[in-house]
């Protein structure tokens, strides 16, 4: 192979293996009912961004046999997918949330800001980051990474939380990324044969 091959190919992976490093990570959740009892169902998106330490969050909802008090995301359960756990973001609850309704959806108004302390809950710091704020923001996204963390939402009815979802990356995405290094690799090839 010519000099010239390798270095495209060469630019070729790097970009590759620089884009697999994204900043930016999606994580997904069906929310079902969390008690005997409760309706509802919905979805959520909760991207988290590595370079600038935010959480940006979608959801929509629908059939609560209550109406909406408050909604947040609890970390870290004893055991994957199962199980209850304390709050871990936004103590009171998500900026802008709706309240009163049984039915909507819920886009941040601002990303949450992983870097501020007011962000997390002082149970969630002292249980699973040690005590040390600026372990906060790992703990959280290893509570992420384990399927440990799920997006909650609390009624009139299911004050404790009606519907919820454990956070997970869908496994389309990681096929995404290999079709887009499998492209990548081919535009490089082609360069290399004009």
């Amino acid at each position: 192979m010519g000099k010239v091959k390798l270095a495209v190919l060469g630019v070729a992976l790097l970009s590759i293996a620089t884009f697999s490093q994204a900043a930016l990570i999606q994580y997904h959740a069906v929310l079902g009912p969390e008690a005997v009892g409760a309706t509802g169902s919905g979805f959520v998106t909760v991207d988290y961004d590595s370079d600038a330490h935010t959480l940006s969050i979608s959801a929509d909802w629908s059939g609560l046999s209550g109406t909406t008090t408050v909604a947040h995301i609890h970390c870290c359960t004893a055991s994957p997918n199962i199980g209850t756990v304390g709050v871990a973001v936004t103590p009171g609850t998500l900026p802008g949330f709706p309240v009163g309704v049984s039915a909507g959806s819920y886009n941040s108004p601002l990303p949450l800001d992983l870097t501020l302390a007011a962000t997390y809950t002082a149970t969630f710091v002292n249980d699973f980051a040690g005590g040390v704020f600026a372990d906060a923001e790992e703990a959280l996204i290893a509570g992420f990474d384990s399927h440990r963390a799920y997006f909650n939402i609390h009624s009139s009815t299911f004050g404790g939380g009606e519907i919820r979802g454990f956070l997970r990356v869908p496994e389309p995405g990681t096929l995404a990324l290999l079709g887009l290094a499998l492209a990548g690799l081919g535009f490089a090839r082609r360069r290399t044969v004009e």
